[in-house]
């Protein structure tokens, strides 16, 4: 049975010698490969399992499971070649206070690789962590399957990732990459809620560099096929990239406060000095008076959250969305920005599938989403359409669409034709919907507007010119919205955190349901 180490004992064996003995085995586990391994381990800037989880935990609050595991292996001289722990330290803790369940790949044994026996030892605690609400965070540094066990190996990855699925929008799951992790191992991960990698020392990847330059004839090293610059800005597989060991699991503890213990709980609160009226003047001149002009949405946010503090996810990645968490009044709120800084805040396919996916995270946790909109439309071109840009567009319309957690709007300038619609409108079920005086809601801008009804007079400058002057009056502006109730009020800039602040706590009760079914049908 997994767990159980028969101590050598007989009648004559006191207690002491049978505590000695089992003090001996535990010692031998927590050695892990062996001081030279811890060594090799600490060489590459590399912590060990048990260190990393030390960092990670409150001090003096880890519970370790299953210290004395072995693997089953009999075949290729496994059979002489047994370590307690079996390559992965596993069990439960607190971080700041609150409980979390925890495993760490050790690669200094078995250079981490999973067998069948430390894979049940993964899904025992992810077991645990749903019966009692707890997230699960997983520590990956690993070879991948253990070639020796085959078949079985690969079961137990399959074994971890039902789980993975099954505890998807139920308890929060975190995957930190310290290490090598390929092949089917990159799928625990990306079904998990958020990946963080370190620099130059992790790597994700399906098939290694050598496959590739067999199979493609493509030469790539394996830090520019997977490293964390690679998922981190280019593939968005990653949603932050930290330069070592020590920073990513303090990072961790910090953006593990602003999560929830379970899908049953309310977004952790946390007293503020930052009063919820403070006003803030200079958010009157952020926008500025040429429309074409760019500003960046981060100085928005950065003013109205709660000390200025903003946790902000996959910066490098489809910068012309900004998505993260900030608190108000003490409590977690899930962020989502246009940034006119980039791409001038168009929605294209990446920047949909970034914030699709961390709108339906903040639903699934109920966490509360302010969303900035300043957005001139959907990015054009033969590279989005045939890229898919309608199906992928969708797929945010489809998350706020589904979305019940309190959503506040707030349009600081342009939100033009579908992508107004998409970002978070009163249609899709916006609870508040709030406009700057300089905002602009309309099918599209002036000039591309005044070009197709006004098209006989495109000779003519001078009437081209009053035309579009007349349309923005006309429609550039939110009290045509305002009026047919599109939009709840047109509020000073200034006043924008303390406009949010009471939202938030008027709809504190907020119950909506969704009609029952299965599952949605997602446009994947």
């Amino acid at each position: 049975m997994i767990g159980c180490l028969p101590v050598e004992t007989n009648k004559n064996t006191s207690m002491h010698e049978i505590v000695e003995e089992l003090e001996k085995k535990r010692a031998r586990a927590k050695l892990g490969g062996g001081q030279n391994r811890i060594d090799s381990q600490h060489a590459k800037g590399k912590l060990t399992a048990r260190e990393r989880i030390d960092l990670l935990l409150d001090n003096d609050s880890f519970e370790e499971w299953d210290i004395f595991v072995e693997h089953r292996c009999n075949d290729f001289g496994m059979a002489d070649n047994r370590i307690p722990g079996d390559g992965v330290v596993t069990g439960y803790g607190t971080i700041n206070g609150r409980l979390v369940f925890v495993y760490s790949q050790d690669f200094t044994v078995f250079g981490g690789s999973l067998s069948e026996a430390h894979a049940e030892k993964i899904c025992k605690i992810m077991d645990q962590a749903m019966k009692v609400g707890a997230p699960i965070i997983g520590i990956n540094d690993s070879g991948g399957a253990r070639i020796q066990e085959g078949v079985a190996s690969l079961g137990g990855y399959a074994e971890v990732f039902q789980r993975n699925v099954m505890a998807s929008g139920v308890v929060p799951q975190i995957s930190l990459i310290m290490g090598p992790c390929a092949g089917g191992a990159v799928y625990s991960p990306a079904i998990t809620d958020f990946i963080f990698m370190v620099r130059d020392s992790s790597y994700m990847f399906v098939t290694g560099p050598d496959v590739v330059k067999t199979v493609t004839h493509e030469v790539v090293s394996a830090e520019e096929l997977g490293g964390a610059l690679t998922h981190s800005t280019r593939s968005g597989v990653a949603d932050l990239a930290f330069e070592n060991d020590v920073e990513a699991l303090m990072r961790l503890r910090s953006f593990f406060n602003f999560l929830p213990s379970n899908n049953h709980q309310d977004p952790p609160k946390r007293p503020t000095p930052d009063l919820p009226d403070r006003v803030e003047p200079s958010l009157d001149t952020l926008v500025p008076a040429n429309p074409n002009m760019p500003y960046d949405i981060k100085e928005l946010i950065h003013k109205v959250a709660d000390e200025g503090e903003f946790f902000e996810l996959q910066p490098g990645f489809a910068r012309n969305i900004v998505i993260g968490f900030a608190r108000m009044e003490g409590t977690s709120v899930g962020i989502v920005a246009n940034q006119p800084m980039v791409l001038a805040g168009c929605l294209d396919i990446l920047s949909s599938i970034k914030a699709a996916r961390f709108v339906r995270f903040c639903d699934a946790f109920n966490i509360p989403i302010i969303t900035f909109v300043d957005v001139p439309g959907f990015m054009p071109g033969t590279t989005q359409e045939f890229g898919g840009i309608i199906k992928h567009g969708a797929k945010l319309l489809y998350a706020y669409a589904e979305c019940t957690v309190p959503k506040i709007t707030v349009i600081t300038r342009k939100a033009y034709g579908g992508a107004y619609d998409v970002m978070a409108s009163k249609h899709l079920r916006g609870d508040v919907n709030l406009a700057w005086p300089s905002a602009e809601i309309a099918v599209m801008g002036p000039n591309g507007a005044v070009e197709i009804i006004f098209r006989q007079d495109a000779g003519d400058a001078g009437k081209i010119e009053q035309r579009t002057e007349e349309y923005r009056k006309k429609f550039a502006n939110p009290f045509i919205a305002g009026a047919r109730g599109y939009i709840d009020d047109v509020i000073q800039p200034r006043d924008t955190r303390k406009r949010i602040c009471r939202s938030l706590a008027m709809l504190r009760d907020k119950a909506i349901d969704n009609p029952w079914r299965k599952h949605g049908n997602i446009p994947l």
